[in-house]
């Protein structure tokens, strides 16, 4: 994957261009995103109010009310607010657009994987789909190459690609952790119990997907590579809507079974606390971008003024933002990690 960015990509000019446009004709992604928007509202909405509709153990039941809250009051707003600053020529908005994509994206998985089989079903298979693509339709119309050489010489590059590889080793010794005692134990896996699940999929995307991915972007980053600085910058803004997703998931779970140990209201706090921390690099990396870029042609030509077509239009196909999840013994309905959160 390393290597297909190396040969399709271009490092990130150190100075940025300003003024160059962020998205190619972007009407798909447009109706696609509205489209997520509208069903994880409705998505949310529901699986939060209608009672009965859950089928789970008591404290995965409430977790997945504290999801629904999260994606209702948290995803949805800042994927619609990204989506109306991005028309405007935003190039901070199109990463946070793409991260709130990837919130939605992971939380859809849950529930459709960690939630039994319920009326809501198809919502939660419409809301899956449609964020996955979302996501890959906004990547394709998105100019990576040159939203890449927008991020100026101030962006702390090779810092945060630091930052970011520590919060995948230690998030994957976390799940190890858990996982690799069971391997040769008897009967149910320690992190299974009170789950009422068969297995646990943040294990399974995280260590098959999302932690792989964005350690391969962290390197991408530290070459100063277009396609570091787009998965990652998403990836931060999906960290800080993570840790405030898996804090409300936390809170309602231990309100729905307290003597439950899948969920604990003790760590609410904290993971409201580390949401705050992640605004940081957000900070450090978003203030070296322009504000607002010039818009495209009706038929999507470059304006003048910009680096040539064959600097700007490469980059490996990449999926969404990669984004570790979900504390340790917490439930599987929760969006983010305390190590994932910055």
């Amino acid at each position: 994957m390393s290597a297909i960015a190396e040969r399709r990509g271009r490092s990130a000019g150190p100075a940025g261009e300003a003024g160059r446009p962020v998205l190619r004709r972007g009407g798909a992604a447009y109706r696609l995103s509205g489209l997520l928007a509208v069903t994880a509202a409705a998505n949310g909405l529901l699986t939060f109010l209608v009672p009965g509709v859950l089928h789970g153990t008591t404290v995965m039941n409430g977790s997945a009310r504290g999801t629904a809250l999260a994606v209702l009051l948290l995803g949805v707003p800042v994927l619609a607010v990204s989506m109306a600053l991005a028309r405007a020529g935003s190039p901070r908005a199109v990463l946070c657009w793409l991260g709130a994509v990837g919130f939605v994206l992971y939380n859809s998985v849950l529930f459709v994987f960690a939630t039994p089989f319920n009326q809501l079903f198809l919502l939660d298979v419409a809301m899956l789909a449609l964020a996955a693509w979302s996501a890959g339709v906004l990547l394709w119309q998105t100019d990576v190459a040159g939203l890449g050489q927008s991020f100026t010489g101030r962006a702390p590059a090779r810092g945060v690609a630091i930052y970011v590889w520590v919060i995948v080793t230690l998030n994957a010794l976390v799940w190890l952790r858990g996982i690799v005692p069971a391997l040769t134990g008897d009967g149910q896996a320690a992190f299974l119990r009170g789950t009422g699940l068969p297995t646990n999929p943040v294990y399974v995307q995280d260590l098959a997907l999302w932690l792989p991915l964005i350690a391969v972007a962290a390197a991408w980053l530290w070459r100063r590579r277009a396609w570091g600085y787009v998965v990652i910058g998403a990836t931060l803004v999906m960290w800080i809507m993570e840790s405030a997703g898996l804090a409300v998931d936390q809170w309602y779970g231990h309100a729905a079974d307290p003597a439950s140990p899948v969920a604990s209201a003790a760590l609410t706090p904290a993971l409201g606390l580390l949401a705050l921390i992640g605004l940081i690099p957000v900070y450090y990396m978003f203030r070296s971008l322009p504000g607002r870029t010039q818009d495209r042609s009706a038929h999507g030509r470059r304006l003048p003024g910009g680096p040539a077509a064959g600097a700007l239009d490469r980059g490996p196909a990449a999926g969404a933002a990669a984004v570790p999840h979900h504390a340790a013994g917490s439930s599987p309905h929760a969006g983010a990690d305390p190590l994932g959160s910055g």
